[in-house]
């Protein structure tokens, strides 16, 4: 049981570490006069964004519900049907939104403050990208449905490897720029670089696969 859980909490995970905008964004910190305030700050507050969504969803639905118990597995599988396709749209959109050959992507207008930005600002970035995201905030419900249906103590320990999973990728960053900040900046520049011109791409390709999986085990829940 708890495999499988954590095996349907992967993809989510996976889908949010691989949210281009929020590695940008903690790249820009890292190469920014106050690397060392910022970068951590929202690195935290990505961080915590992401386990507030999955834990609330898991203290508020009953367990019973999501494993279908007394009637409700109909409505989570509704749920994760209505997430799929809302993935699907998601998927399109970022396809419709890839720059044409030649063009430059634009970054977010926040963007452009970041040399200024201090830790508390930075914080609440990182948690609002990670919280409130129509990108992220699905998959975090949909890990959290996944989770509520195991013991306390062994969905204490799917919503640590969930979130630590789902943060990776701003969080290896900063951890490698602060252990080795000499050799880094050169491998960020260049990961900047590739994502933000990839960024439409790389979101469509995961939306397409996370919405066509999450239909599937939808329509199997019914």
């Amino acid at each position: 049981m708890f495999g499988q859980v954590i095996g349907e909490t992967f993809a989510p995970a996976i889908g949010i570490a691989l949210s281009p905008v929020p590695i940008i964004a903690a790249i820009l910190m890292l190469l920014s006069p106050r690397a060392g305030r910022t970068a951590p700050a929202f690195a935290a507050g990505w961080l915590a964004g992401i386990l507030v969504v999955a834990l609330a969803v898991m203290l508020f639905v009953p367990a019973s519900a999501a494993t279908g118990s007394g009637g409700g597995g109909t409505a989570v599988a509704v749920v994760k049907l209505a997430l799929g396709l809302l993935f699907l749209a998601m998927a399109l959109g970022q396809w419709r939104k890839r720059p044409a050959p030649g063009k430059t992507p634009e970054l977010p207008k926040w963007m452009s403050g970041i040399d200024r930005m201090g830790p508390a600002a930075a914080l609440g970035i990182g948690a609002a990208l990670a919280a409130l995201n129509p990108k992220n905030l699905p998959l975090a419900i949909t890990a959290g449905l996944s989770l509520a249906t195991l013991p306390a103590d062994q969905s204490t320990l799917g919503l640590t490897i969930f979130t630590l999973l789902a943060a990776s990728s701003v969080l290896v960053p900063v951890l490698a720029y602060l252990l080795f900040k000499s050799r880094m900046s050169k491998p960020l520049t260049n990961l900047k670089t590739w994502l933000t011109a990839n960024n439409a791409t790389v979101m469509f390709l995961v939306l397409l696969i996370l919405g066509t999986v999450t239909i599937g085990k939808a329509l199997a829940a019914f």
